[in-house]
């Protein structure tokens, strides 16, 4: 069953398991039967609206961000036990504004926290992806945050790992990157062009 839901932000929230701080509900476990829509963007900002206005209480966010999940057809949807409800991302679902550096050197570890206190190490398991458009040589960094949940750096953040990025030749392109947990990450071809794959 597919259909737009009209069921109220607040009733939502209630429909969600309680858990203590920064626990995850196992939303890849459920399978709902019914299956909608709800009227919320996430912009690219990090801001939710709901039927146009931005969802002002920051917990309630957090408490929704908690149910998301991405599926095999690339919509993204908050999950219940009861149902699954698509909404509309503009970039990624999650927003990264902070940058932590421990070490330095080949010891260095980088961790991303996003507004709604998601933490990942850059590492294997979530590594840095960063395209850039063609026409505009504007980049779009993302990493992966939680299953399949990307988080969009904020340009303040992808400016502070731009200046702490190093240059190396790899496959003879001069590239710039980062080392974090034991890997060089690459953020991109030094002249600035696409970059096709990650090293």
């Amino acid at each position: 069953m597919s259909d737009k839901s009209y069921l109220d932000i607040e009733r939502l929230a209630e429909s969600i398991p309680d858990g203590s701080e920064r626990s995850y509900p196992p939303v890849d476990k459920w399978d709902p039967e019914r299956v909608g829509e709800i009227d919320i963007r996430i912009a690219q900002d990090g801001t939710w609206y709901h039927e146009g206005d931005p969802i002002l209480r920051h917990e309630l966010v957090k408490l929704f961000s908690t149910v998301l999940r991405r599926d095999d057809d690339g919509r993204h949807y908050l999950v219940t036990p009861a149902e699954r409800l698509a909404i509309q991302v503009d970039v990624a679902p999650l927003f990264v504004n902070e940058m932590f550096r421990e070490n330095a050197g080949p010891e260095q570890v980088i961790r991303f926290r996003t507004h709604t206190d998601d933490v990942a190490v850059l590492d294997d398991d979530h590594p840095l992806e960063v395209s850039v458009d063609a026409e505009t040589g504007e980049p779009t960094p993302l990493v992966h945050i939680r299953g399949r949940l990307k988080g969009l750096l904020a340009r303040s953040v992808f400016y502070d790992l731009v200046e702490i990025a190093d240059e190396r030749e790899i496959d003879g392109v001069e590239v710039q990157g980062v080392m974090s947990a034991g890997r060089f990450h690459v953020i991109g071809r030094s002249d600035g062009r696409p970059l096709n794959g990650n090293a």
